[in-house]
């Protein structure tokens, strides 16, 4: 396969899943905007995502104060910003187009479906509706990844899509997670015990109900963390979505990816076998820090060795 022709399908389906990814950290908010919370609690909440986004600077550099709305349609319906949910779908859409003749024409169809519909979100829409363009957004993530496995042939562009996939996956988890221990400024750990915000967690992760099944009592920041951290069965779970990259990239080997595959299959060893008691222990915040830019190295080398390498 063209070394182009990897890099829009892995592209292709970052951007699909980062869009579903922030859908699934706003609905947070959202979810949460129904417990009762005094105003300088939401402000620090979503000012916590924008950090463990990275788009805090992006931000503040439009806006001169944060509020609910103004952050929700920042990330959400911001033509501007490259990392909004609309922008991510059209990259989607753009990396797919760049290889009709690879994919299927269903395939083709739902991803570009998609970006004509999203066309239509934008901040006018009603308050009563955003929940409804979050749910949708899920929705459109889900065919379109249940299109993917239904009509790609098992060969290397299918892998280049799911490698894609699973590394923004690990990705975003441990971002989703860094909002709710990290404070405003990034510094400390929210150690909060209150069962509403992680609960609310789960629910926007499609995750409470298998937390039910394997805990029965109380839900806890460290229960949920170490369930979306270490579960190799959850397909949420960063040791899970590690479990698929490594298998990926062994199908996809070549001469110059052995260290590729190698630092991959170390990075997938340590949550294999390594305990979540040892993450604590460095601190959750600086474990994600880590991670993520073990992650970014990784990802760095995968475009080195099969796609195109970033300039």
């Amino acid at each position: 396969m063209l070394s182009r022709t990897a890099d829009h399908l892995y592209w292709m389906s970052r951007y699909l899943e980062r869009a579903e990814s922030l859908a699934r950290m706003i609905d947070a908010h959202q979810r949460l905007s129904l417990v009762p919370r005094p105003p300088e609690a939401v402000a620090q909440g979503w000012q916590a995502t924008l950090v463990s986004l990275g788009a805090a600077a992006a931000f503040f550099g439009r806006h001169e104060a944060l509020t609910a709305r103004s952050a929700f349609d920042f990330l959400a319906f911001d033509r501007q910003h490259g990392g909004s949910i609309v922008q991510c779908l059209r990259a989607a859409r753009e990396n797919g187009r760049a290889v009709r003749g690879t994919i299927t024409s269903d395939l083709w169809e739902t991803l570009n479906a998609t970006y004509l519909e999203s066309v239509s979100f934008t901040p006018a829409m009603p308050e009563s509706a955003r929940g409804e363009f979050l749910e949708w957004v899920k929705y459109r993530a889900h065919l379109t990844r249940g299109v993917t496995s239904a009509t790609l042939p098992r060969d290397e562009a299918l892998h280049f899509t799911r490698i894609g996939t699973f590394i923004e996956r690990a990705d975003n988890t441990t971002r989703l997670l860094e909002s709710r221990w990290r404070d405003p400024g990034g510094h400390g750990e929210r150690l909060r015990a209150e069962a509403s915000e992680w609960a609310v967690l789960l629910r926007a992760m499609s995750a409470f109900e298998i937390f039910r099944r394997l805990y029965r009592d109380s839900v806890t920041p460290q229960r949920v963390t170490e369930m979306l951290l270490m579960r190799d069965d959850l397909p949420q779970s960063v040791h899970h979505c590690l479990d698929e990259l490594q298998t990926n990239l062994a199908a996809v080997a070549n001469s110059r990816s052995d260290e590729t595959h190698r630092r991959a299959g170390e990075l997938h060893a340590r949550f294999h076998f390594g305990r979540f008691e040892d993450f604590c222990a460095e601190g959750l915040p600086q474990f994600f820090d880590h991670f993520q830019a073990r992650l970014r190295e990784l990802g760095a080398r995968i475009a080195d060795d099969f796609l195109v390498p970033a300039s």
